[in-house]
């Protein structure tokens, strides 16, 4: 039973008040009482907002519902005109144009971006130490290199499968940095020389220079034989590493060990879809993370070959320039903090009534404060370098809400002391009534707002859950090439570029979920640069190394500037309203058997570690023992897509119960070498992962907006409760 502080009007569980008194409010200038009394005022004027804005939520989507039942049949045009009147579509701004200030140099050049639960330090701080990375390594330890000819990964180096690696990296410096005669293949030494700058020596005597001289930045050792070169390509550093005695460098030709490059400028450090965080014993594990990366004490260790390894984060790097004047470049991203939605509530507080307050207002609240830490001048390391908050917000359902979050903001900066529009937002275009309407949202916070993004499985559940009552939807693969998809993508896109994102925010693009497919990835993500977008997901530092080559292949400002000199921009409102019901009108038995079994083979293989052991976000095996990166997100589309097909009889409950029954001995069978893993099969009743897992589906009709959370939360506060009393 939780024990409790009072203070203010508030209630604050003894360990969250504990770590805020002794931990968060040292070293920041702030007088805790008073914290406390606005934060109670806080909580006081803003529930009310709060619980309106889900109750419309309820309300939309019990009219759609009744609208469908009363219109089997509809044109798109009764169907807008039905959504106009309700106001589910709000009318478009002519025009938009956001003003944000004080923006981080990462968030304007286009990079990768991490995405990793904050409650997992070893992760976090491999993820915030992610800005940099060496290209050999991510070459040699991945599937981009082939193991044919002898190129095989071993337990010790193999020189062949290094000879292609060096081979791949000369060829990357010859498309990025090309010489004006020869190639970076024949280079065996570099100069630096007064006004000429950088000279390379080539293998048959001559010399050459950089085709674009000012691609070049810096160095370190000595101009004759410089150890460290330094270029900038795109807005992104490259870096030549070189060393004779070293095992790798003393077989180059020209001493090179290793290409460093710079990759995940920005790091989402996330409270939401890849944690479990349930009460407040969890909620302090979250927030002392998130403060051990603002004040740069965090640190991780762990064992490697017999071996302790302590991980903390980077310090910046020092280069020498060609007027031999010296400067810094931050060695570690750019942290954006991701809060949780409105939807829920937590118990780590306790409102005047004795209700748990929302967690997102509480998020939003300790978040910025613990980033006090990061802008006090008194630690080590500087988040922002203008003095800036960067939180991003999910799951918000259209302009109200998005003006909901900015007045929270404003409110969390007049508490803490700081000037309108520190806190900077990060939207999150993921539920359907916010992409119909993006424009009017970005038009709430065009002060403030930094990025925008597209998530397909978040987008695709609401979409589900939304048009519930539309009929029957169509395969989970075959969404991905649905027109409203396209549409989706396309205009979240223009819709950024036509309201001022260039050199301002970022334009975002979804998760590669497979992390051990980097060939992949390499193959097929590079379509999110030349889409226009100038950050995407990805799921590892090593992903993010190797997406970072497709920002120099493309140089993302140019394809933003050709697609605004397009045509007049336009809405694709009408094709977002293009419903993904199924075309066939009865699928093969085969077929559907194949669908539940893929959706329940992901559910209960997320499930199962979420209710059992805490982790929110983990590479899952899929029904092909596929390795893929899961979170809430998969769950949302998989739990829904399923009740969606209960509803209109393309299976029923029996099958999907079966279905369950023998995937969990799949799943059991793909942990067996987990030994805190606990088996689900022969024990179903019993298992509270296997029942939660179950009623995602059963009870996922009527769960709000399709969410998962109050399910999953419920089956973990159980599992936890199990365990105390055990």
């Amino acid at each position: 039973m939780a024990n409790y502080k009072k203070i203010g009007t508030l209630q604050v569980e003894e360990g969250l008040y504990d770590f805020l008194h002794e931990e968060v409010f040292v070293n920041i200038d702030l007088h805790y009482n008073k914290f406390w009394n606005d934060f109670s005022d806080l909580v006081s004027d803003l529930t009310p907002i709060n619980d309106e804005l889900l109750k419309e939520r309820d309300q939309l989507q019990s009219a759609i519902n009744n609208w469908h039942v009363a219109n089997p049949t509809f044109s798109q045009q009764q169907y807008k005109q039905f959504l106009e009147r309700i106001g589910y579509l709000e009318e478009e701004p002519e025009k938009v144009k956001i003003t944000t200030e004080n923006v981080d140099d990462e968030v304007t050049v286009a990079g990768p971006q991490l995405v990793v639960p904050v409650n997992n330090a070893r992760y976090a701080i491999n993820a915030a130490n992610a800005r940099w990375g060496s290209l050999y390594d991510a070459l040699y330890g991945t599937d981009v290199i082939s193991e044919t000819d002898g190129a095989e990964i071993r337990s010790n180096y193999n020189p062949i499968r290094g000879e292609k690696v060096v081979a791949f990296g000369r060829s990357l410096l010859d498309q990025f940095l090309p010489l004006d005669k020869g190639s970076h293949h024949d280079v065996t030494d570099y100069h630096i020389r007064g006004e000429e700058g950088l000279i390379f020596t080539l293998e048959n005597g001559g010399s050459a220079s950089l085709k674009d001289p000012s691609l070049f930045r810096g160095y370190l050792g000595n101009k004759e034989n410089p150890t460290s070169i330094l270029f900038r390509h795109h807005g992104l550093h490259i870096e030549l590493v070189r060393d004779e005695k070293d095992p790798i460098g003393s077989r180059d030709k020209a001493n090179v060990k290793d290409i460093i490059l710079e990759a995940a400028l920005t790091t989402i450090i996330d409270c939401e879809d890849s944690v479990a965080a349930v009460d407040a014993e969890d909620k302090q594990e979250v927030y002392r993370n998130w403060l051990g990366l603002m004040n740069g004490h965090l640190t991780a260790s762990f064992k490697k070959n017999g071996s302790t390894i302590e991980r903390r984060l980077h310090e910046d790097r020092e280069y020498i320039g060609l007027r031999n004047d010296r400067f810094t470049l931050k060695g570690r991203s750019l942290l954006f903090i991701r809060n949780v939605g409105h939807l829920m509530t937590t118990d780590a507080i306790l409102d005047e009534t004795g209700k748990p307050i929302y967690e997102g207002i509480l998020d939003t609240v300790v978040t910025s404060l613990i980033a006090l830490h990061s802008m006090n001048g008194k630690e080590k390391y500087a988040n922002s370098e203008l003095g800036s908050i960067y939180i991003v917000k999910p799951k918000m359902h259209g302009p109200k809400e998005v003006a909901f979050s900015n007045t929270l903001f404003n409110r969390v900066e007049d508490i803490l002391g700081l000037t309108r529009h520190t806190i900077k937002i990060g939207v999150m275009d993921e539920e359907r009534r916010t992409s119909l309407n993006l424009k009017a949202c970005i038009k709430q916070v065009k002060e403030r707002i930094v990025f925008v993004n597209t998530g397909l499985l978040d987008r695709t559940g609401d979409e589900i859950h939304t048009s519930m009552l539309a009929g029957p939807v169509q395969r989970k693969n075959n969404m991905k090439h649905t027109e409203w998809i396209k549409a989706y993508e396309s205009s979240n896109v223009f819709t950024a570029l036509s309201s001022g994102f260039p050199k301002i925010a970022q334009i975002g693009k979804g998760m590669w979920a497979a992390p051990d497919r980097m060939k992949a990835m390499l193959e097929e993500k590079v379509v999110h640069p030349l889409s226009g977008a100038t950050t995407a997901w990805v799921p590892s530092p090593t992903a993010a190394i190797l997406h970072a080559l497709h920002y120099h292949q493309v140089d993302v400002s140019k394809v933003q500037e050709q697609l605004l000199a397009k045509t007049e921009l336009f809405s694709y409102r009408d094709e977002l309203l293009k419903i993904p019901i199924m075309t066939e009108k009865l699928l093969a038995k085969e077929n559907i058997q194949q669908e539940l079994n893929n959706n329940v083979q992901g559910i209960l293989g997320y499930v199962v570690r979420w209710v059992d052991q805490g982790i929110g976000c983990s590479k899952v095996l899929d029904v092909h023992n596929v390795g893929l990166m899961e979170d809430r997100a998969t769950l949302r589309i998989s739990s829904q897509h399923i009740a969606n097909w209960l509803h209109h009889g393309v299976c029923t409950k029996e099958q999907v119960y079966d279905t369950f029954k023998n995937m969990a001995k799949v799943v059991d069978q793909q942990n067996q070498l987990d030994a805190s893993y606990e088996p689900m099969a022969n024990n179903e009743a019993n298992s509270i992962a296997f029942q939660t897992a179950c009623k995602l589906v059963f009870e996922g009709f009527k769960q709000p907006n399709g969410y998962t959370e109050p399910i999953l939360h419920e089956g973990r506060k159980v599992k936890k409760e199990e365990r105390v009393k055990l």
